[in-house]
């Protein structure tokens, strides 16, 4: 018997990739910038950059979706060099909660 390994993830809420519609305009390091999100989830998401703060950097997010707004702050937990980052919601601005569930229900229903 030929045992695969076992991925373990340390993420609490699982994501959901994304199609190409799904984008976010956020600030790190005193530098704003317009990305593509690649996957979401309640916890956080992962965003396509070529010049991605550093770990722990602080984040504002501001999603550009038609759930309405939604805006978050996040950190950053992992650096893909050349690809994006990984971020961790820290928090989700009052009554954007339910628009970020529209969002993610929408894209559970498209995949």
């Amino acid at each position: 018997m030929i045992r695969q390994p076992v991925s373990h993830s340390r993420r609490r809420a699982s994501r959901v990739e994304t199609p190409e519609g799904v984008w976010v305009y956020w600030g790190c390091d005193g530098r704003d910038e317009t990305s593509r999100v690649w996957n979401l989830g309640l916890g956080g998401l992962f965003v396509e950059t070529r010049e991605p703060g550093g770990v722990g950097a602080k984040v504002k997010l501001d999603f550009l979706v038609q759930e309405g707004q939604i805006r978050a702050e996040a950190v950053v937990r992992h650096v893909h060099s050349g690809r994006g980052v990984g971020l961790k919601f820290t928090a989700v601005r009052n009554g954007d909660h339910l628009n970020l569930a529209s969002l993610l229900n929408r894209l559970r229903r498209s995949s």
